[in-house]
Parts: structure tokens; C-alpha cells; sequence
């Protein structure tokens, strides 16, 4: 058992013998991954009294902890920014904005040469120099953990957040949550919350994604932030179609096959993924990574060792032996959408509330089109530190009266305050959740027809979640609150994508295939019981005159 759980300590204490710990902080962090650590870390330097409530454990849930990432550190040479920023501009379909691809690029390169210098293990190339353009998870969140500690935060481990609690003028006040291994709950009083719990994988059992099922994003909706940029949340990873890996780097060097022995031809092209999708809605696809000589194959296994474990056990070989592969999806995760920004400090539309990492909107750095690590790697560190800074400004405008504030519990659906009044079989909703968001034919390849089905099914869903009343235990309480969120996440992704009649970025749309110019805006999407979608007021900073004729017709 940790020992950031024991119930007394310092701040904290049990109420009235109903074996709830209460807390008080300036800023609260939701999310202990990458985004929650630099968040806390940044609170903190700020002078701020911080508590980190993680749904897992510090340093080794979340989708980074497992996982070797690469990172968007650029050196500050003109010419290379440049190239950095224009390279991803096309795929993300022009939504980006220079501006903030500027501010992510310095502070990522400031904060991994940070990285160096607390004790980050980077490689040395032949001529002696530091490698630093990826990180491997175990050795990064374990020290990121280490300076959280060091930084005088207090960790709440296996402590999911279930609902935020809000102040009588409907500013965010702190969070209310469930101790699992202890089985009591928590209220932590705050005078600013960071949102950092990723993004929503729908338990698709994807790598480290079993804790990302978008709780953050709709405790955010609940206290009345919105969305951007959901429709860009059909993101579908490769992986063994006998294990959960879906690091995809080695598949530049695969070689796609059908069942026969014949080459799937254009698999392995930037489009590799809609082929190998449009095949397996009708055969299975096989890969082999002979393209790899034994140089690059011992590299390989040096580089990510965890991406053979599934191979070795099976006992194959995947430079000489094909075997089946599936797409697993990653959802926003991998995605681009997530709770909108509305400053540089990362704050919501929600006053008090601040959102980092996957858990908020990347289009600002990369549109409508990312991947594992990389841009996503790189916003994690800075709008993690940007929003623990925004955070605790916030807090310090509140004073000592924030932990005086009157506050109630923000959380409308499956929760026994609710006013539901049947049973919730969460798990069923989660499967029914599945059947609409898994289909390649369904997410992937979108239609007016197959969205307005789809939506017809998960608006029935979000009516049984809101109708009824869940049990109070903790699994059930917990289970509850991931049901109801990825119903609300599919909603918004949904919702969005029918109204963007076009295709763009990750979002495929079989009836508009092409990219239509006057639809390069971000969409806004917000609510719970009524879903709306609105185009941001203005267009992206990133346009130029070579994006205008790009998409000229």
C-alpha cells in the first residue's frame, strides 16, 4: 500500500465517521500521468499546495508508463522549426496554429533538457552526443513521480475522481473521488482543479488505455466546459491480433499480406491504415517485418523490448513468420479532440477549471491528425506546466476563502444523487458503447446514415444512464461513472462528425470525400442531455497562402 493513502496526515482527516478524507489544496490535479506530473510539478514551483488524485498509480497506470514514446523536441534552428511545424500542417488539415506549435516547441525542448538534468537516462549516439527525441515510459514516469514527491505534493494512488464540486456561483472548487484500495472516498477542496486524466479508449485493451475511459472530459461537461475538435477521435492503432501492443513505429517496416500469401498493396502507405480497415471488414491481414535487416532488428528489440514480449511467448518470430494483425481503437487518445482551451494558461470554458494532456483538445498543435508520442508527448509537457501555472494563479485569486466555499457535487448521471431510479447494468451500456464506436465500418468510414444510427443508440444509452441509479460500492460507483463517460465521449465524437460534412484530417466521410475549404474551422461541441456542435468564431492562425491553394479544388 502507498503510503500517499494512509487516511491521517497532514491536511487530512475523516468526517463524522462516514470515512471520507478530506483535503484541502490550492490547486488539485486530476491524472497522474505525464500532463498531471508536469502539472503538479509547475503548481508547485508556483508556491502552490498541491494534491494529485490518480485513477491507477502514479508513475505506472495511463497510456505513456508502458510504452517507449517519441517526442516533438526540435532544436530552436530556424530552418528545422519550420520544417517540424509544415511537416504535420497537410495531414491535421490546416486547423493548427503556428502560435501554439511555437510556445509547445520551446517549452518541450526546455523541459526534456530538464529531463537531463534531473537523471533522465538518455542514449549517447557514436559521437558521444545525447539522444533526447524519445522517452521510455517506465524510466520517465518513474522520475516523474520522484520530483512530484521531492516538489511536496501529496499522491493519492487508486484514487479516481468521480464528480468535481462546484462553488455557488458554478466556479470549480475542488473534486469528490473513491480511495479504492482503502475503500473510502475522498472530497479535496481547491481553488483550481487540473483536468489531466486522458483521453477515452472505450476499453478497447489497448496498451495502458484500461484507465482511460474519458471520466475527465465529462466531470469537465458537467461543471460546464466544452469540447473541440471530437470528430478527430477515430483514431485505430495496429497490434498483434493476440495481444494489446499497438506501438506501431516497427510497421514502417512490415510487409502486409492476405490470408492467401498475396501483398495487400498500399498497407504500408501513409493510408496503410484505411487498406488494412477496408480488408479486414472481409478477411483477416497478416504482417511480417521483413523489410528490417539484422542490424536494424537488433536495434529493434533494444528500443522497445516490450513489443516483442507477445511475439516471444507465442513463439514467433516477426522477421520471418507472418501473423495476424487488427486495429485497436485508441479513441481520443491518439486522437485530437478533448475539453477546448480558451487561454494560454489551458483554461476552460468552466471558470476554475483547467485541462493538459490528452484529456484536452490537440488540434491546437497538430489539427485534425496525430499519433502515439510525438505532438502529443510534447503537449502533454507543456500544457501539463501551463495549466499547473494557470492553476495556481487562479488559486491565489481565490485566498484563503477557498477552502470556506460553500460546494456541491457537479455530477448528473450514474450517480445515486442523481435521481435515477433503476438499476444501471454498466457493463451492459459499456458493451452497447462498444458495438456503435469499434466498427471500422461505423468510426472509421463514417456516412450521414451510419452516424444518425449510431447517434439514434448511444442518445437511448445516455437516457438509461441519466434514468438510473447506481449502487454505492466502489467498484460499482466507479464502473458507473466510466459507463456514463464513454456514452457522453461517443455522443460528442458522433455529433461532431455529422456536422462536418467533408473529409479532413483523421475524419473519413464516405459521403463528402473531399476537403472543402470553407469548412477549415475547428468544431465546438458541448452538452449533455442535448448535444450542440457550433464552428469556432475564428479560423485557425496556421493559414497561409500555401495551405489556401493545398486545398484549392
Amino acid at each position: 500500500m502507498s503510503e500517499e493513502l494512509e487516511p491521517e496526515g497532514e491536511g487530512g482527516r475523516v468526517l463524522d465517521g462516514s470515512d471520507t478524507l478530506a483535503l484541502e489544496a490550492d490547486v488539485l490535479v486530476l491524472g497522474g500521468g505525464p500532463a498531471g506530473t508536469w502539472a503538479a510539478l509547475a503548481a508547485a514551483a508556483k508556491g502552490a499546495r498541491v494534491v494529485l488524485a490518480d485513477k491507477g498509480y502514479c508513475g505506472s497506470s495511463g497510456a505513456t508508463a508502458p510504452s517507449g514514446v517519441g517526442v516533438w523536441y526540435v532544436p530552436p534552428v530556424p530552418e528545422m522549426r519550420e520544417a517540424a511545424k509544415a511537416s504535420r500542417e497537410g495531414l491535421g488539415g490546416f486547423l493548427a496554429d503556428r502560435a501554439w506549435m511555437d510556445r509547445v516547441l520551446d517549452r518541450t525542448w526546455a523541459s526534456v533538457n530538464d529531463l537531463a538534468t534531473w537523471g533522465y537516462p538518455f542514449p549517447v549516439d557514436d559521437s558521444g552526443q545525447s539522444v533526447r527525441r524519445s522517452l521510455q515510459g517506465p524510466e520517465y514516469m518513474r522520475l516523474m513521480r520522484k520530483r512530484v514527491k521531492l516538489a511536496g505534493v501529496r499522491i493519492l494512488d487508486h484514487s479516481p475522481a468521480i464528480e468535481l464540486l462546484v462553488d455557488a456561483s458554478g466556479v470549480v472548487a475542488g473534486a469528490a473521488g473513491i480511495c479504492r484500495q482503502l475503500g473510502h472516498r475522498w472530497v479535496v477542496r481547491a481553488g483550481a482543479v487540473v483536468i489531466a486524466t486522458g483521453g477515452c479508449a472505450f476499453l478497447s485493451k489497448a496498451l495502458g488505455t484500461n484507465v482511460l475511459t474519458g471520466d475527465g472530459g465529462l466531470m469537465a461537461a458537467e461543471a460546464g466546459a466544452d469540447m473541440s475538435g471530437m470528430e478527430f477521435s477515430n483514431a485505430y492503432a495496429i497490434a498483434p491480433a493476440f495481444a494489446s501492443v499497438t506501438k506501431t513505429l516497427f510497421y514502417n517496416w512490415a510487409t502486409f499480406y492476405y490470408e492467401d500469401g498475396r501483398v495487400i498493396e498500399g498497407a504500408g502507405s501513409q493510408r496503410g491504415r484505411s487498406v488494412i480497415a477496408e480488408t479486414l471488414l472481409t478477411q483477416p491481414v497478416y504482417a511480417q517485418l521483413d523489410k528490417a535487416d539484422e542490424a536494424l532488428q537488433a536495434w529493434m528489440r533494444t528500443a522497445q523490448p516490450n513489443f516483442f514480449l507477445p511475439f516471444d511467448r507465442a513463439g514467433i518470430d516477426p522477421f520471418r513468420q507472418r501473423f495476424p494483425v487488427t486495429l485497436r481503437l485508441e479513441g481520443t487518445v491518439r486522437g485530437t479532440g478533448g475539453i477546448r482551451i480558451t487561454s494560454h494558461g489551458c483554461a476552460t470554458s468552466a471558470p476554475g477549471l483547467y485541462a493538459a494532456g490528452d484529456a484536452a483538445t490537440r488540434e491546437l498543435i497538430c489539427g485534425g491528425f496525430t499519433g502515439g508520442g510525438s505532438h502529443n508527448a510534447a503537449w502533454a509537457i507543456s500544457s501539463g506546466q501551463w495549466a499547473g501555472e494557470g492553476a495556481a494563479l487562479f488559486a491565489r485569486s481565490v485566498g484563503p476563502r477557498a477552502g470556506r466555499r460553500v460546494v456541491e457535487g457537479a455530477g448528473c448521471a450514474a450517480l445515486p444523487a442523481a435521481g435515477g431510479t433503476r438499476p444501471l447494468d454498466a457493463e451492459g451500456v459499456i458493451r452497447s458503447v462498444q458495438d456503435e464506436v469499434f466498427p471500422y465500418d461505423k468510426n472509421l468510414f463514417r456516412t450521414a446514415r451510419g452516424l444518425a444510427a449510431s447517434l439514434d443508440r448511444l442518445d437511448g444509452l445516455w437516457r438509461e444512464v441519466r434514468q438510473a441509479s447506481p449502487g454505492a460500492a466502489v467498484r460499482g460507483a466507479v464502473r458507473a461513472r466510466e459507463s456514463a463517460a464513454m456514452v457522453a465521449t461517443a455522443r460528442w465524437m458522433f455529433n461532431a462528425a455529422r456536422a462536418r460534412t467533408e473529409t479532413r484530417g483523421m475524419h473519413k466521410h464516405k459521403d463528402h470525400p473531399g476537403l472543402d475549404p470553407a469548412q477549415q474551422r475547428r468544431l465546438i461541441t458541448g452538452g449533455l442531455d442535448h448535444v450542440w456542435v457550433r464552428p469556432e468564431s475564428t479560423a485557425p492562425a496556421s493559414i497561409g497562402a500555401a495551405a489556401a491553394e493545398a486545398q484549392a479544388p
